[in-house]
């Protein structure tokens, strides 16, 4: 890589680009540079300009990225233009894993021409082998048996619909857990025998005739052994056993030995609902039957029924899912019945049942959407109410700019083809397009695309003020789209990435949420900025009064996000476990966004200290990606190396191959001065000890790398004479004694150019232009 001089030695950093195994004088090497510091036009000038002039020039500031110094990787003056002054100026399609454009893969058919699962399987071989098993299920979940359910087991389950929809209470023997008994009794005999089986049959008699209170009290001495098995398939079975014939009762395995004792669980929900009720509840918990729900009786008090609905999602909520609907009954009294019925996802955790699979196969449709100055979530509540089905059902590689025309895929779980064809006039209404319909076996991953083509119109085209005056602007756009070709640019994360919030930013959320100070995460997310629209009035109402049922009256239906977590602020409350539930209550790729917002902003503030330190030569202790690491972000350390003496000598790596990681915990630091830098930069935001686990949000950060230098693939320009402007006489230069043409002032540019996954297109024109866009 060539160096290049400036002529203000004492403006920004000095960063050297000589080669590797140059030993030169640090005086020296600050002479040298290819890099500059952002936020000073005073070095887009000609040789012409003296050094205190230079010194005289006004900064810019970049405001959107946190006033942090950004570097330069080539040294042209570039010129000034605006983008996005309408959406049709910023078109974004993405490319798939084949390295198609979506908006070119063929039309409507029945294959699925992303090979979504082949692709997965390629971008992450040993994937599986790197997945931890996650925290089991509170309560009885974790130690419900795997074992195929018995045919007995299922003719029970037939009834539970039925039964939970009498009247429950007028009779015992109508409860489900007397049914069970029925088909259960010699069940038990044969895998425990007779007089095991009557023993157990007065312990779970005397057990449910205690009052709950004293069961609290002693529910940690009273057990009974049942006897030792050494066979898992045993063990399974009488799990299951004496599960469907005395449901309020708890049993547990030790080293082959299984001992029961009465489940806290029910006995908690006993305090809630009738016992018939807990009876049928927990019957069709252990039935596992996906078809089926249980619904509680009707009941016409919201507060007891917000009860009943805290303690199934809190000990049950990674299973089942609940709500309720107004029934009116005969004595025109409104009361409202609980419904619950078994998640679609299996909890993190537990096999899958082959039988499970087989019954109830999950159908995936991939489709191409555009859509035009929407947020992403936007259009996917939009589809979702269009189609029936909850914006969690629906999966993308990545969230593309509102104020742009974007084209991406989607897939969308439990619709087919002709549902959504018949849905399509419909959503075109809405301002979104779907097509290229297909069936496919996978949701998509975030991450799963090659990258991205963009078409961006620059307008109001001009040189710096203190350009070269004798500098044509066309000699200016030439210069600066040959060194991007030439040098790329350094990878920032764009300032999308942290939000467009001027008050709080997503990498603030970000923080607070790995620093596990849930409710300041919420009140974060809800910081107006200044204004009085709908959405800021609704923000301010609730960091007013935390009323979040008002609140909700006031959010536009629009923002999805907001809405999402102040439902379930209405429903669980604004404490610490309230938020909890709050911030679960968001997709789990939205809640990781905001941790790795923050852990993008330290990347950014380490790669320009990288910069600043070392500039544009690699040096021992780098990392260095390996030939088989693609531009993406890779979770693997065996993908990148630690740069050594030997290395360095045999000149064997270049700058284009360097890595910076970012935070988490399945990453590995330079062995140089960044190392340092980064444990401190994380002490400093008191995360010294942060594991980059948030159990209670679900999250893992394993961290990933990312290259410090990016290239744009097939850039090119052309110009385009700007036709919402007129021009004067005066403007177009015609009344001066040099006339210029009229491009020289207002015309605009067409760039279109290929980014990388997770590589920003407003980088790229910083780049170009060395001004802020």
């Amino acid at each position: 890589m060539s160096n290049f001089r400036l002529q203000r030695p004492s403006l920004g950093p000095r960063i050297s680009s000589a080669s590797a195994n140059e030993e030169e004088p640090q005086k020296e090497a600050e002479q040298q540079n290819c890099l500059h510091l952002k936020g000073h036009c005073s070095h887009f000038f000609s040789p012409r300009k003296s050094y205190q002039q230079i010194l005289d020039m006004k900064e810019i500031t970049d405001s959107s990225m946190d006033g942090l110094p950004l570097y330069w990787a080539s040294d042209h003056t570039g010129f000034c233009g605006t983008i996005k002054n309408s959406a049709s100026d910023f078109v974004v399609t993405e490319i798939n894993m084949h390295g198609q454009l979506v908006s070119d893969v063929g039309a409507d058919c029945n294959q699925d021409p992303w090979n979504i699962e082949c692709e997965q399987e390629k971008s992450h071989p040993s994937r599986n082998k790197r997945l931890k098993k996650q925290e089991k299920t509170l309560g009885n979940v974790s130690e419900w048996p795997n074992s195929d359910k018995s045919e007995d087991a299922k003719v029970e389950h037939s009834k539970i619909n039925q039964t939970a929809g009498s009247n429950l209470s007028e009779s015992a023997a109508n409860s489900p857990s007397m049914q069970a008994s029925e088909t259960q009794g010699g069940t038990l005999d044969l895998l425990l025998g007779s007089s095991v089986t009557e023993m157990l049959e007065k312990f779970a008699f005397s057990a449910k005739e205690r009052k709950p209170a004293e069961a609290e009290g002693t529910e940690g001495e009273t057990t009974l052994l049942l006897g030792t098995f050494q066979e898992k398939s045993q063990r399974a079975a009488i799990h299951l056993a004496v599960r469907q014939k005395f449901p309020f009762l708890k049993t547990v395995t030790s080293s082959a030995e299984i001992r029961v004792r009465l489940d806290p669980q029910y006995s908690e929900l006993c305090q809630l609902v009738s016992e018939e009720e807990a009876d049928g509840f927990f019957c069709f918990l252990d039935s596992k039957d996906r078809s089926s729900k249980f619904i509680f009786q009707p009941d016409g008090s919201k507060e007891h029924r917000k009860a009943v609905h805290h303690f199934i999602s809190k000990y049950f909520g990674k299973l089942v899912e609940t709500k309720s609907f107004l029934e009116q009954d005969g004595s025109s009294h409104r009361g409202a019945e609980i419904t619950v019925r078994f998640r679609d996802k299996v909890p993190p955790g537990r096999k899958r049942h082959a039988n499970d699979c087989q019954a109830m196969p999950a159908t995936y449709t991939a489709f191409t959407l555009c859509k035009v100055n929407i947020e992403t979530l936007e259009a996917v509540a939009c589809l979702a109410k269009e189609l029936g089905v909850v914006p969690s059902d629906f999966s993308y590689a990545g969230i593309k700019d509102k104020k742009a025309v974007t084209a991406q895929t989607m897939v969308v779980k439990n619709v087919t083809i002709d549902r959504l064809k018949a849905k399509q006039l419909s959503i075109q209404s809405k301002g979104l397009k779907v097509y290229n319909l297909c069936p496919t076996t996978q949701h998509l991953r975030v991450g799963q695309l090659k990258g991205n083509h963009f078409s961006i119109m620059i307008r109001n085209i001009s040189k710096h003020q203190e350009d070269d005056p004798d500098t044509s602007l066309t000699d200016r756009v030439f210069e600066a789209i040959e060194k991007v070709k030439e040098k790329g640019f350094v990878n920032y994360y764009g300032p999308q990435r942290f939000g467009l919030g001027q008050n709080v930013q997503a990498d603030q959320i970000g923080l607070a949420l790995l620093k596990e100070t849930l409710v300041k995460a919420v009140h974060l997310f809800f910081t107006p900025e200044e204004g009085n629209d709908p959405v800021n009035k609704a923000k301010r109402h609730y960091i007013q009064t935390e009323d979040a049922k008002e609140t909700l009256a006031l959010m536009p239906e629009y923002k999805v996000r907001e809405r999402l977590v102040l439902c379930a602020l209405n429903r669980y409350g604004s404490n610490q476990e309230g938020c909890v539930r709050a911030w679960l209550s968001l997709p789990h790729s939205m809640r990781a966004l905001y941790i790795h917002s923050y852990c993008s902003k330290v990347w950014n503030k380490a790669v320009s200290f990288r910069l600043k330190t070392y500039g544009l030569k690699v040096v021992e202790g780098d990392l260095v990606a390996c030939d088989n690491l693609e531009w993406d972000l890779s979770y693997q350390n065996n993908m990148v190396h630690v740069v050594t003496t030997e290395d360095l000598e045999s000149n064997v790596y270049s700058i284009s191959q360097v890595v910076l990681p970012m935070p988490g915990n399945n990453i590995q630091y330079p062995c140089n001065k960044l190392k340092l830098w980064y444990q401190e930069a994380l002490a400093k935001d008191g995360l010294k000890a942060c594991k980059f686990r948030i159990p209670a949000l679900q999250l893992n950060i394993p961290g990933c790398y990312r290259r410090i230098l990016a290239q744009p693939q097939q850039l090119v320009f052309h110009w385009l004479e700007s036709k919402e402007m007129p021009f004067t006489k005066e403007d177009a230069g015609l009344v001066t004694d040099e006339p210029r043409k009229p491009q020289e002032i207002r015309d605009s540019l067409s760039v279109s150019f290929s980014l990388k996954s997770s590589c920003y297109a407003t980088v790229c024109l910083r780049e170009i232009m060395k001004c802020n866009v």
